[in-house]
């Protein structure tokens, strides 16, 4: 890593801004679904903790769109922090809460840190300036410490106040543990994988991940595509498929990105079998179809087929760099979640293989099918991995203190 990293930083005593990601899923009880954006970020905690550091933890949640809305305030967030982090904080120095971000009552609190103690701020997005990345905004933030650390990598592709601005106004900025991580295995994928690399891309639609499959096919040994867009690329070879989703048109894309993928010799490969439904519901009649004759005209493809289940895994089993994003069909409905958890299974099953899984539905395949161990790295950032693997710069990163 080019960019400093916690690990160079001097910390005892000093009031660490750690941005953070807390955009964590809530119930209509205010309770949390989901802590797994939490606790990956318990490490970058403890260390500074560790190192007798003032922590001020800074995220958002939601999109309150620059309003106070009450049902996404992060005082969940403090509740489950003070659970995952009662190991190391004393009783009496639990997690403090800020009611706002910035001001005076957020400053005092700040101030009045002593070393060891922690503080979580009130939701950032509760103040339009922060998407805005208003600069009086971002200084009332640097008031609040004396080092930055951004940690946050599922926000890192945002130019907002509390991941680009705020470097502006204070002495360091550095990357957190889980950023650093982040960074370290998607950069190995892209400039010095071990081979065969291959990349499964999966998702609804081209015209969300075609910049990734253009950037990816100068890189990989093979392209494994499944999910919605699947079914444009079929149309572009000229297969006909029914009700299934279709971006008519996108298909001069899918057809450009198989011209590419024949010219740089990478093998991509499409879904040669489907799990056809007769409508979209987990109670819709099924059939499996092979072949390149057109679909039934009434019936839409909802997963792959277990015969490229078992193409896939073959490819998968024989990589020793994978990167997953996107799943492979219509995974939140039970019926047609097979391909995408049976491809969860095949990565966790090649133990030589780096491997890399990032997006919601390719992460909750993993933690379903309780693979998540057999995982090299599990990224936090769905837009951002994506924008880091079309070869962008991340303005959350590009920001951050150079060595």
């Amino acid at each position: 890593m080019s960019k400093l990293s916690i690990r160079d930083l001097d910390l005892a005593g000093k009031r660490v801004l750690i941005r953070v990601d807390f955009n964590v899923p809530l119930a209509k009880d205010g309770s949390i679904t989901d802590d797994t954006r939490i606790r990956e970020t318990i490490p970058t905690i403890e260390y500074a903790l560790r190192r007798k550091a003032k922590v001020i933890l800074a995220a958002h949640l939601g999109r309150p769109k620059g309003q106070r809305v009450d049902t996404m305030s992060l005082k969940p967030v403090a509740t489950r922090l003070r659970m995952l982090l009662d190991h190391i904080l004393d009783p009496d120095e639990n997690v403090a809460f800020s009611p706002d971000c910035v001001g005076p009552i957020a400053l005092e609190l700040a101030n009045n840190l002593e070393e060891g103690q922690t503080l979580l701020l009130e939701n950032l997005r509760f103040h339009a300036e922060e998407e805005a990345n208003d600069p009086a905004f971002a200084q009332q933030l640097a008031l609040l410490c004396d080092v930055y650390v951004n940690d946050a990598f599922g926000a890192a592709h945002r130019a907002h106040a509390s991941t680009e601005g705020i470097t502006h106004f204070v002495a360091q900025s550095a990357a957190g543990l889980l950023m650093d991580r982040e960074l370290t295995y998607l950069s190995k994928a892209l400039t010095e994988p071990n081979r065969p690399f291959i990349a499964i891309i999966g998702g609804a639609k081209v015209s969300d991940k075609i910049n990734v499959i253009n950037a990816l096919l100068d890189r990989v040994d093979a392209l494994l595509i499944g999910g919605g867009m699947a079914y444009t690329f079929l149309n572009a070879q000229g297969q006909t498929t029914g009700k299934s989703l279709l971006e008519v048109d996108k298909i001069p894309m899918a057809r450009a990105a198989l011209d590419k993928a024949a010219a740089n010799g990478v093998r991509l490969l499409l879904p040669v079998d489907h799990c056809l439904a007769s409508k979209f519901a987990a109670d819709a009649k099924t059939q499996i179809f092979s072949g390149t004759d057109p679909f039934p005209e009434e019936w839409m493809a909802l997963d792959i087929g277990p015969e490229t289940i078992k193409l896939y895994s073959a490819e998968v089993a024989e990589a020793l760099t994978i990167v997953w994003n996107g799943p492979m069909g219509v995974a939140e409905l039970s019926p047609f979640a097979k391909g995408t958890n049976a491809i969860a299974k095949a990565i966790a099953k090649n133990e030589d293989a780096i491997s890399i899984v990032g997006g919601g539905d390719s992460v909750a395949a993993v933690n379903n099918s309780g693979v998540a161990d057999k995982v090299t790295h599990i990224s936090t950032g769905g837009g951002a991995s994506l924008e880091f693997l079309e070869g962008k710069t991340l303005p959350g990163v590009a920001a951050l203190t150079d060595k």
